[in-house]
């Protein structure tokens, strides 16, 4: 195979949950800049519709905005369907959508919300397990599939609270359990779709610079060997990888890019 097409995606068709975020947005102009057909699902519609027109200028591929809600089974079989009608396969699904934590991140362990727990489960592992399946089901018929999994340092490690100084941030029991859970999901997908031709990897990243706290920051950067935050573009080559034929003998892996936080 030539090294110019190893990481070509021209003709496949990507489902990317979570797409309207901010590292979504990057997963989206990154997948279509490497010839990638788009599914952008999410709860945002308007925001999955707007980033699609701005797609279909830019490059010469096709996107489709899908609203989407992961944790319901309906909403998911009719993402698979409107994608299977426009596009007729789905070579690629990333499970990228993740409940966030924005408001809930100061609430102590002793005191956080059973509801924010369940919420949690529900769309960082019940939206993964639903999306899977019904991708899968597709992807045994076609005898060809791939499923990339989001996961996270903290599903592999305990957050350190240290580095949060006096923001009073603690990243929560929620947050660890549903990553680390990730990581074994995609191991028993690969074994159980081993033999038909579906290939299933997880991609665990670091912290993503976006206006935090000065000191949190400096702590987080002096945890990792190369000295600082990830920037959001930094993972995109990462999921290209993985989507590409580049990692075709890749399989109930982890691909961890996390700036060496995790190495020492």
């Amino acid at each position: 195979m030539e090294m110019n097409d190893i990481f070509n995606l021209s003709g496949h068709v990507i489902v990317l949950t979570g797409a309207s975020g901010l590292l979504g947005t990057e997963y989206a102009h990154g997948l279509c800049q490497a010839g990638a057909n788009l599914v952008l699902a999410d709860l945002d519609y308007e925001k999955c519709k707007k980033i699609s027109k701005h797609l279909n200028k830019l490059y010469n591929t096709s996107s489709l905005p899908i609203k989407v809600d992961v944790t319901d089974h309906n909403s998911v079989k009719n993402m698979v369907k409107q994608t299977i009608d426009k596009f007729t396969k789905i070579d690629v699904l990333v499970n990228n959508a993740i409940f966030s934590e924005v408001n809930n991140n100061k609430i102590s362990f002793e005191k956080f919300p059973l509801d924010v727990w369940q919420k949690g489960l529900d769309v960082n592992l019940n939206g993964i397990f639903l999306c899977s399946q019904e991708c899968g089901k597709q992807m045994k018929k076609q005898k060809f599939g791939n499923i990339i999994n989001i996961s996270s340092i903290y599903g592999m490690v305990g957050p350190d609270q240290r580095i949060y100084g006096k923001t009073k941030i603690v990243k929560s029991a929620m947050y660890s359990v549903t990553k680390s859970a990730i990581l074994n999901f995609t191991r028993y997908l690969a074994a159980y779709w081993a033999g038909t031709g579906i290939r299933v990897n997880t991609l665990s990243l670091g912290g993503v610079e976006e206006n935090q706290d000065p000191i949190f920051k400096k702590n987080y950067s002096n945890k990792t060997m190369i000295g600082r935050m990830a920037k959001k573009n930094e993972y995109v080559g990462a999921l290209i990888f993985l989507s590409s034929n580049a990692s075709s003998y890749m399989t109930g892996s982890n691909l961890i890019i996390d700036g060496g936080w995790t190495a020492w």
